[in-house]
């Protein structure tokens, strides 16, 4: 008894067990109204703008020089931000051509996924938000270029943007970029796979709706500006300080004459690039009317071949005899299916923009020979 008493007096003095306490349910925060437009979880907001990064413009410049022809492409990194996508960093991609085999195109992919993981472990931009590509006398429309965009439009964030750069323009000291992504209409044909006429038409496409521009900006800083300044300053040599008859012009940048040219050095090449997009264009719409007429051939036996068992079937019901069963004419009669139209699309765009070139090309260079025969005269 004495025992129990005392268990009991211990028992006493124990804390009471207390249950365990149920976790309370999270509670989440919304988001700020001052930082709704930073942080757009679900992409909400539609792009309308591009911003270029001084840094990724002397990059893409420097491997648009050095890539032979019109070959140079990579990738572009960034973010975006209320309505803009702001490009801050860039990298170039190995050449790969259409006709390599697949090792080639593996290699790249392992390339880029080794740019970016070094990229993350420096704590750098590595989101890709689209990609560039070079080009010459303002073409660019091509089967990659469109393919590429596509995937893109399909996985990346807002879908992606493509800058294009002119080398030639560059060349005469003007740097152009343009920033383009695919329409609606097109890529919604480019997901089915049809560029039939029929489905051209219900779609309203044509060549000048394959893509739509987006307006595009340079940012640049004060670091890139200070560069700049260095680079377009003459240093004074040491003996220049105390004779300055011995003081010579050795900028980094030299002074530019572009004004002086008529800026027609081009135009050959143009003239010859807007002949050999006609023969392609020519030659395709050779092929596009080949297979029109083979098609035409195969339904007109389809067809023949239906009238037939058709007054076979009426001739056997009026003698009292069973008809002849329906076949399927698809199984008899191999109809090619319509044949696309892409390639002309773009072989008219890469016209247009041949045209257009062509266009700026010789009403300057006529401004410039009018300015200088008149100012001969005086």
């Amino acid at each position: 008894m004495a025992a129990t008493s005392m268990a009991a007096a211990l028992a006493a003095t124990l804390p009471a067990p207390q249950a365990a306490p149920t976790p309370s349910a999270p509670t989440y925060e919304a988001i700020p109204a001052s930082m709704a437009k930073v942080i757009d979880i679900e992409a909400e907001i539609p792009i309308t703008s591009v911003q270029l990064d001084a840094m990724a413009v002397s990059k893409i410049i420097k491997h648009a020089k050095e890539a032979p022809g019109s070959s140079a492409h990579g990738l572009l990194l960034g973010l975006d931000l209320d309505g803009t996508l702001e490009v801050s960093n860039s990298f170039p991609l190995p050449h790969h051509s259409s006709d390599e085999d697949d090792k080639s195109a593996k290699g790249i992919a392992r390339f880029q996924g080794a740019m970016l993981r070094s990229l993350k472990e420096v704590h750098a931009d590595d989101s890709v938000i689209g990609f560039y590509q070079g080009m010459t006398l303002g073409s660019f429309f091509n089967q990659t270029l469109v393919d590429t965009q596509a995937i893109h439009q399909e996985r990346l964030r807002h879908g992606g943007i493509v800058i294009v750069h002119d080398v030639s323009q560059t060349a005469r000291g003007n740097a152009s970029f343009r920033a383009f992504r695919l329409t609606r209409p097109f890529l919604d044909a480019h997901k089915r796979g049809n560029f039939s006429a029929t489905s051209l038409i219900d779609r309203r496409l044509t060549f000048s709706r394959i893509l739509e521009e987006v307006p595009l900006k340079i940012r640049t800083n004060a670091l890139v500006s200070s560069f700049l300044g260095t680079l377009s300053e003459a240093p004074v040599p040491p003996a220049a300080e105390t004779n300055p008859a011995l003081a010579t012009s050795s900028a980094a940048i030299p002074p530019s004459y572009s004004r002086l040219d008529l800026g027609i050095a081009n135009m050959p090449r143009n003239l010859e690039l807007v002949v050999e997009a006609l023969d392609h264009y020519k030659t395709e719409e050779g092929n596009l009317g080949y297979l029109q007429r083979q098609i035409a051939r195969e339904k007109a036996k389809a067809d023949a071949f239906v009238a037939k068992r058709k007054e076979e079937n009426a001739s056997r019901v009026a003698a009292g005899l069973a008809p002849l069963p329906e076949e399927d004419v698809s199984r008899l009669f191999k109809i090619p299916p319509e044949p696309s139209r892409l390639e002309s699309m773009l072989l008219l765009g890469r016209l247009d923009a041949y045209g257009k070139s062509l266009e700026e090309t010789a009403s300057t260079g006529l401004v410039k020979m009018y300015a200088a025969k008149g100012s001969a005269g005086n």
